[in-house]
């Protein structure tokens, strides 16, 4: 498929963010990208969904001057209850349930982030780098550096809720100067 068909099958569609639970007003959202019920993404962040899909799953949150982008035929796949921390890279790539991608962290094409596991901040995940659940990712190529115990694994999750509770704050402020004016 040429490149030209990929813009006209993804660039077309309208981004699908009705269940989400707040969208920075400056953040850039665009083609074929599903935001999950009780997601958010916050000032800054840009979503691309030209050439490929993009879906960001139940309350996971996408933060400050993030970018999501895809290469030729690879999604971008952020499952539910993530952290996408701020200035990360998501690539191309499948992050499963309740991670937390670290600050300036960039995971690129064909990668797998196992489901709770974290990618600490500034780590770059080669293309095609298959990461463990439950796993801490350090460095450059990140490696993994320890397994998660399970009480913290659990906690991953809580990371996740706080940032939809600050959402929910930033939409009611958003809701209530519109009001005023």
């Amino acid at each position: 498929m040429t490149v030209e068909e990929r813009l006209a099958r993804h660039l077309s569609k309208m981004p699908d963010t009705a269940r989400a639970n707040w969208v920075a007003a400056n953040a850039t959202v665009v083609g074929d990208v599903t935001l999950g019920a009780r997601s958010s993404v916050f000032y800054g962040a840009v979503l691309r969904g030209d050439i490929a899909r993009i879906v960001v799953g139940e309350g996971t949150n996408i933060q400050d001057n993030c970018v999501v982008h895809l290469a030729d035929d690879l999604d971008a796949v952020i499952g539910a209850w993530c952290t996408i921390g701020h200035g990360a890279i998501v690539h191309a790539c499948t992050i499963e349930d309740e991670c937390l991608i670290g600050m300036g962290a960039t995971v690129l094409d064909g990668a797998r982030i196992g489901a709770r596991s974290i990618v600490g901040a500034g780590a770059v995940v080669k293309p095609r780098t298959v990461i463990p659940p439950g796993s801490v990712v350090l460095g450059s190529p990140a490696k993994v550096a320890r397994t998660l115990n399970e009480e913290h694994q659990r906690a991953l999750k809580g990371w996740a809720e706080k940032y939809l509770a600050v959402s929910a704050a930033h939409a009611a402020r958003e809701k209530a100067a519109g009001e005023k004016r």
